[in-house]
């Protein structure tokens, strides 16, 4: 059986996600909610009830367990899931059939995945910082912009902001800037909430 080992593993804490790319060329990001209600302890394995109303939660902490395995603290109390790489590859490799089966868990059972935390009544509204004046002419500081439906992610707003015209689409382009969000510097797949304040930066030339 061939042996799957992680070459990178980061943890986005605003997404909610542990990105884990694999020496045999596969990259998984796994929301902690999956994590967290498919680990391998006695105490979810041995019950008939599924883990229920982990919609929001998050991974605070990350602990290597020699070099074969991750031990991962939630921020919910939950520390006995010991994660082995051959665990967290099955887990990205059969994601659909083991969410699909987990929905369905839970329906039979009457439980819910919970409320989550990122419900907001009526368009998201977020806060652009620009500091772009090196890259094109360009005397706009900050705007707040309310995000059309269809834009959720950090990715899908530079190819917004892109559209705008020549300039904006050479300014926006992600090889040229860098970009935090709340203070945090963030990924292309972060997804972006209302309330959130968005930075835009230059890359160093």
């Amino acid at each position: 059986m061939k042996k799957h080992n992680p070459i990178e593993i980061n943890l986005h804490k605003k997404s909610r996600l542990l990105e884990i790319s694999f020496d045999t060329g596969e990259n998984y990001k796994l929301s902690c909610e999956y994590l967290r209600t498919h680990g391998k302890s006695a105490e979810i394995t041995t019950s008939d009830v599924p883990v229920a109303g982990k919609i929001n939660v998050n991974i605070d902490s990350i602990e290597a367990q020699g070099n074969y395995a991750l031990r991962l603290f939630f921020d919910d109390a939950y520390d006995q899931g010991i994660y082995s790489w051959e665990t967290l590859y099955e887990l990205g490799e059969n994601f659909d059939d083991n969410w699909g089966m987990y929905l369905s868990s839970l329906e039979k059972q009457g439980l819910t995945r919970g409320k989550s935390d990122k419900i907001h009544n009526g368009p998201a509204i977020i806060k652009i910082l620009y500091f772009m004046d090196k890259l094109i002419n360009f005397t706009k500081e900050e705007e707040e912009l309310e995000l059309p439906g269809n834009i959720t992610t950090v990715q899908e707003l530079l190819d917004l902001l892109s559209m705008r015209g020549n300039r904006w689409e050479r300014a926006f382009n992600a090889d040229s800037i860098l970009f935090t969000v709340n203070k945090e510097f963030a990924e292309l797949f972060t997804v972006l909430e209302h309330g959130d304040e968005i930075a835009l930066i230059p890359k160093a030339k």
